[in-house]
């Protein structure tokens, strides 16, 4: 199988995917990192890497879907099979998704539903909650709602700030992020409405 992962800043979850990929840990193809930020630093950790990218502006394109349909295009061409969002801060048209229905992966700083949106972790932090975590999940047309592949949760501390709240957050995030990834690849997760069920051994086709 071959992936693209898509980002539009620092590529931290970029880099603990590339590392899975060398490891072996996920067994696919990393072929493309794509970006909607041309200075977005994730770009530069694949190009050290050896992986191509591909950087597409918004406002270069009359509408969301003109937009869309050029992303398609590229990916097609590449013959990618399903997609990794890590830090990508746009939210995908019923277009796009209808084009990998459950075949784009997305990673939360929050135990969704809680807590949507860009500013999640520090949305978590402000409220004062005692339990936050990490969601893996499918992404579909609206923002931080599809099926729930994974979640990961721990206690804030009581002398937490907002740095080290997001540090602990990130750690978690590059810690489960490639492990759902490996589990999709070996074709272990069963979609079913909004349940999603991690199996022991691959589903037959």
């Amino acid at each position: 199988m071959k992936f693209a992962v898509f980002v539009s800043g620092n590529g931290s979850n970029l880099q603990a995917i590339i590392e899975a990929v060398k490891s072996g840990e996920i067994k696919a193809e990393l072929a493309l990192v794509f970006s909607d930020r041309r200075k977005a630093y994730a770009l530069k950790r694949a190009k050290e890497a050896g992986i191509p990218t591909l950087c597409l502006l918004r406002k270069d394109y009359a509408t969301p879907q003109s937009y869309e349909r050029d992303i398609i295009i590229q990916l097609k061409e590449m013959d990618i099979d399903f997609i990794v969002l890590a830090g990508f801060m746009k939210v995908f048209t019923p277009f796009f998704i209808k084009k990998y229905p459950n075949q784009i992966l997305n990673v939360h700083p929050s135990l969704l539903p809680s807590f949507k949106g860009a500013r999640g972790i520090k949305d978590t932090f402000t409220y004062g909650v005692k339990v936050t975590g990490v969601t893996i999940h499918f992404a579909d047309d609206k923002m931080d709602h599809g099926p729930i592949i994974m979640q990961e949760s721990f206690r804030i501390a009581e002398r937490e700030t907002l740095e080290s709240l997001e540090e602990r957050v990130h750690q978690v995030e590059r810690k489960i992020y490639p492990k759902a990834i490996a589990m999709f690849v070996e074709k272990r997760l069963k979609v079913s409405g909004r349940r999603v069920k991690i199996l022991e051994k691959p589903v037959k086709k």
